[in-house]
């Protein structure tokens, strides 16, 4: 017997929910990579910290401190509700939020060592040449960032793909709506189907190290003379 019906759809969510937490993190993470790349602010380290949180916290704490922020109490929860967009616990764009906070330091952290690594010289001869500072942050800091940005782009996609504490807490176990693919093995070893779990395990399995293996062999191949 092969994947069924209900895993297939968890799988779908799943990537659903993946690539669209890694287009925001592309969109939020790296202009926030750059500015605590540039900045000597005295928030620099509260926001830096404030960042990699999810790093350390356990996930269903977080999940918990979300439900709370979003619930219909919630600060977040009555904005949205005065907006007319009802509460985002247990909704598809409540797994989003989730996932974008929970994910975030796989996609800054990247990016921002490779920023960091690019140093003021590039800007300096850049800056010489009339460039603008978006012209700057286009034309050099993104291109010579490349390796960052991938690598971000493909961490925070893989883990948002393995979530599993901060979706439950998040979205529930919702079929078709919030039930992703870590939820419904957890769901398959409760109902003792360990058949299916481990079918479903073992594509989640694969897939996470046909990633892990792609981003390392592309780190690792020659990528050409041009400087």
């Amino acid at each position: 017997m092969g994947l069924t019906p209900s895993d297939l759809q968890a799988i779908g969510l799943t990537l659903q929910v993946a690539a669209l937490t890694t287009c925001i993190l592309l969109l939020l993470g790296v202009p926030l990579a750059w500015w605590l790349a540039q900045t000597r602010s005295f928030w620099r380290k509260p926001v830096g910290a404030l960042v990699a949180l999810p790093l350390v916290l356990p996930p269903t704490v977080i999940g918990f401190y979300l439900l709370v922020l979003m619930g219909p109490q919630g600060w977040v929860g009555q904005w949205t509700q005065a907006l007319g967009l009802g509460t985002l616990p247990f909704s598809f764009g409540g797994l989003v939020v989730g996932s974008v906070i929970y994910s975030l330091p796989f996609m800054v952290q990247p990016v921002l060592n490779a920023m960091q690594a690019i140093g003021p010289r590039p800007l300096e001869v850049a800056a010489t040449l009339r460039a603008s500072p978006t012209d700057r942050f286009f034309n050099v800091v993104l291109p010579l960032s490349k390796p960052g940005l991938v690598t971000g782009a493909v961490m925070a996609f893989a883990h948002t793909v393995g979530e599993f504490g901060v979706v439950l807490m998040v979205g529930g176990n919702i079929p078709g709506v919030t039930r992703m693919a870590s939820v419904q093995i957890y769901d398959h070893v409760e109902a003792l189907e360990y058949a299916d779990a481990h079918r479903l395990a073992a594509v989640m399995l694969g897939f996470s190290f046909v990633v892990l293996l792609g981003l390392q062999l592309w780190k690792t191949e020659p990528k050409g003379s041009a400087t």
